[in-house]
């Protein structure tokens, strides 16, 4: 095993030179894809190793089937040709032949709609889940809030870690989590059932991860919900499994699977770290103040679209830089990020005040940007959602 892993690299290798691209070791990933992987990830739940048996069994069903028809219908072709003097039968009907293939496609169908049903209806079961989370998919980034059970009250966004400029010039990537990292993971305890409720404030998106059995559309204006129970420590990982959008490649989702004891210190220090970034609305910041903050935010969540040079996406979003709203009266732009326009989302309910604020005083002050208003306080942001 180790000698045809070892084999591999060095051929990748070798395309990697011939390509005058770096070269380095393949690895599987931590709860991620494996190196020559063939089947199912290996199932962290109940419900995943169902669906990895159910998987088995069906295909089993159809190989019996085919072997069965092409078995009768290659025996039927070799041993009654016309060559060896056979005549074709002449008859109409069959009673135990119509009586057979009616049976035996029923009996079929039984055989494969029983298990499969049975845990069917086990995965649509959320009830008495020990925590509640919502997962709000994004353009294009995953927002979580714990809604119940122990960590109530924990919110937070989760973006892709893999530095921007390594989506684009892949030939440094050296990572074995390549698009597969977030900065901000879900953590979890272990062996507690876990609800998730899924919807989208853009357009449909998919949280899903292969080693718990779970894949559940999040929908704009609808709630959908799924569970699991991971049985093992450890770090899993899937991704948007819903075409929405052109960074959709981009959009990670990373499950940390910890002991209780390890569950209630992140429950702690995330909750420290909440109070901490708590602002105060009333607060005066300086414009170097609002910059500093604002530029990560826009890095965070405005540059897929926006460029980090401001320049948009020409057709499909607007440049900043130079832009009138950006440089003019302050009010509508703060209308835009609140409540979005076009292809731009709403942020009232993913950006707090200050981060608003922060962000469209970072857009105001950079670039060729010049506007007489060019900073925004976070009072300003708490007038404007009344």
């Amino acid at each position: 095993m180790k000698q045809a892993k070892r084999l591999q690299s060095l051929m990748l290798g070798a395309l990697f030179v011939a390509a005058g691209m770096p070269a380095w070791a393949v690895n599987d990933s931590q709860g991620g894809p494996a190196v020559r992987q063939m089947t199912f990830q290996p199932a962290t739940t109940q419900i995943a190793a169902e669906i990895n048996t159910l998987h088995n069994w069906m295909l089993g069903i159809c190989l019996a089937i085919f072997i069965a028809v092409f078995g009768v219908m290659l025996y039927s072709i070799m041993k009654h040709r016309k060559s060896l003097g056979h005549k074709s039968a002449s008859f109409h009907e069959s009673t135990a032949v119509e009586i057979g293939w009616t049976v035996v496609p029923f009996v079929i169908i039984i055989l494969m709609a029983l298990p499969a049903t049975r845990t069917v209806v086990a995965m649509k079961d959320t009830s008495n889940a020990d925590v509640t989370i919502k997962a709000t998919g994004m353009q294009w980034k995953w927002g979580y809030d714990y809604l119940k059970g122990e960590g109530e009250g924990i919110s937070f966004l989760s973006n892709l870690a893999t530095p921007r400029e390594d989506t684009v010039k892949p030939a440094s990537i050296t990572n074995d989590n390549y698009l597969i990292e977030v900065d901000n993971p879900v953590v979890v305890p272990v062996n507690k059932k876990v609800r998730i409720v899924t919807t989208a404030n853009d357009v449909i998106h998919a949280w899903g991860i292969p080693s718990f059995g779970v894949k559940q559309d999040a929908i704009p204006g609808f709630v959908r919900d799924t569970w699991f129970r991971a049985e093992k420590v450890g770090v899993y990982r899937g991704q948007c499994y819903e075409l929405c959008g052109k960074d959709h490649a981009f959009m990670p989702i990373v499950v940390n699977v910890v002991s209780d004891a390890d569950y209630t210190k992140w429950v702690e220090t995330k909750k420290k770290e909440m109070a901490a970034l708590a602002d105060d609305p009333s607060k005066t910041w300086t414009v170097d103040e609002m910059k500093t903050r604002g530029e990560k935010i826009y890095a965070a969540n405005c540059v897929a679209c926006h460029q980090a040079n401001g320049k948009g996406v020409p057709g499909a979003f607007p440049a900043l830089d130079g832009s009138a709203i950006v440089n003019g009266p302050k009010g509508p732009q703060i209308e835009i990020l609140l409540n979005g326009k076009n292809a731009m989302p709403a942020w009232k309910s993913v950006l707090s005040d200050t981060d608003i604020a922060a962000v469209i005083t970072y857009t105001r002050n950079s670039w060729s940007n010049k506007p007489s208003e060019n900073i925004v306080q976070p009072a300003e942001v708490v007038a404007a959602r009344k």
